[in-house]
């Protein structure tokens, strides 16, 4: 762990088109939501000093993904329900207006498959939280996706999100590591993400027949995805979890 070094990409540049060179534990189904399609390429380019890259020699380890923007500002002051599609929104839009941001929102922390099991993803969320420091912020928020969920793909999240263990943290391993960093759990998003696609797609991304109308359960989804084959689609809407970083001041 001592040979990694996590630096941002407007520091490494060079790395850009590197950010997707690892394997990670993403499933496929999980890259298809459109505000990604449309905006990850759009951090890369318009905001590198938000995002992270860990490398270890000449490998990338892992990767931050996260965006400023304004919330203390009318019409917002509360996180949003629509989570992680709407974080993106505003800051985009902030930005082509020029809205001066007051919180910065994480959007991924990925680890190399090879790499998991190290405490990565604790070192990059404590690089993202210093980095949003050192530019003067004093929160960060993030629409945390509980890696724990899958397996229980019917438990409300309401529930599942404020479950803990004997010692108080939260029964969520990826919870958990946010709360030990300082977070504290904020309040559920319901509809964090929407992926829809035609039943063609979603057999294509899953290997399911898709052909039985209800909910549909698919591996590594938070909850189960809902298939309507006399309208020819299915749709997926993810839940996540609000968690505030309070920091203090650089």
């Amino acid at each position: 762990m001592n040979s990694v070094k996590i630096t941002t990409l407007a520091e490494r540049p060079e790395l850009a088109d590197r950010l997707w060179d690892m394997d990670d534990s993403w499933y496929e189904f999980a890259g298809q939501d459109l505000v990604s399609w449309l905006l990850y390429p759009r951090m890369v380019a318009e905001l590198p000093e938000y995002v992270l890259v860990a490398t270890d020699g000449d490998a990338v380890v892992a990767r931050g993904f996260s965006v400023p923007f304004a919330l203390h500002i009318e019409g917002r002051e509360e996180l949003p329900a629509r989570g992680w599609d709407q974080v993106l929104l505003w800051a985009f839009s902030d930005l082509r207006r020029e809205v001066a941001p007051d919180t910065v929102s994480a959007i991924e922390i990925s680890v190399a498959t090879g790499r998991q099991g190290e405490g990565m993803s604790g070192r990059m969320l404590a690089a993202l939280r210093e980095n949003a420091r050192a530019r003067g912020f004093a929160e960060v928020v993030a629409p945390v996706r509980p890696s724990g969920k899958p397996a229980e793909p019917d438990t409300p999240i309401e529930e599942y999100a404020y479950r803990t263990r004997e010692d108080g943290l939260p029964y969520d391993p990826w919870l958990r590591v946010h709360v030990r960093a300082g977070g504290v759990i904020d309040s559920v998003a319901p509809l964090s993400m929407t992926i829809s696609g035609s039943l063609a797609e979603w057999r294509s991304w899953t290997g399911l027949p898709f052909d039985t109308a209800g909910p549909v359960h698919v591996p590594g989804a938070l909850v189960p995805v809902h298939c309507a084959p006399d309208r020819g689609h299915a749709v997926y809407v993810e839940p996540n979890v609000w968690v505030r970083h309070p920091l203090t001041p650089a």
